[in-house]
């Protein structure tokens, strides 16, 4: 069971459904069809899709910067499971490799109802630099979508908990979830 007060949270691909954004803007402003969610098996899209990288670059900076007009849209129950948790992890605690929290801060306004000192987003610019902030804030489980990552964060003491999505199916030793209901289960509330 995860103890609720020492759990943190990546965001892209684990709390925000980035990668649905990232097909609808390919769709709506870059016209690229043909592309499915479950295409996307590597971390380094221009690795696995059939779309210029040009184009990828550009969608990717345009998620990055909050410019895009289709809605970034939660995990399933990603809001109501993050609202209850809350009430044992004060600030909860976002870990992003993001350059800066930028418009997520925003966004997490947006989807959790509570006072926005109730959460902390740290943008550490680099999957590496995650393991020492979860480190410096007591971090004993952390959900993440990438597998490289999670390796890393439990050589640091850290475990994981990996997030099911299409570029992590490789085989690894973690625990793992396939949406935030099998996640809920794991929490000891």
């Amino acid at each position: 069971m995860i103890d609720p007060a020492s759990v943190a949270f990546d965001v892209d691909g684990v709390i925000a459904d980035t990668m649905t954004l990232f097909l609808d803007i390919a769709r709506d402003e870059f016209d690229v069809s043909g592309i499915r969610y479950e295409d996307m098996t590597c971390y380094a899209l221009e690795e696995c899709l059939d779309i210029d990288p040009a184009v990828i670059r550009a969608i990717l900076v345009r998620i990055l910067a909050g410019s895009y007009s289709a809605p970034l849209k939660p995990m399933a129950g990603a809001a109501e499971v993050l609202t209850r948790l809350i009430r044992y992890r004060n600030p909860l605690l976002f870990v992003t490799a993001r350059t800066g929290p930028g418009p997520m801060r925003e966004w997490f306004r947006k989807l959790l109802p509570v006072h926005p000192g109730a959460f902390r987003v740290i943008a550490t610019g680099t999957f590496e630099a995650k393991t020492d902030v979860l480190q410096k804030h007591g971090i004993r489980y952390f959900v993440e979508d990438r597998l490289e990552t999670c390796f890393k964060i439990k050589a640091a003491g850290i475990e994981p908990v990996v997030y099911s999505q299409p570029w992590n199916r490789e085989h690894h030793p973690f625990m793992e979830v396939q949406n935030w209901s099998e996640l809920e289960l794991l929490i000891d509330f």
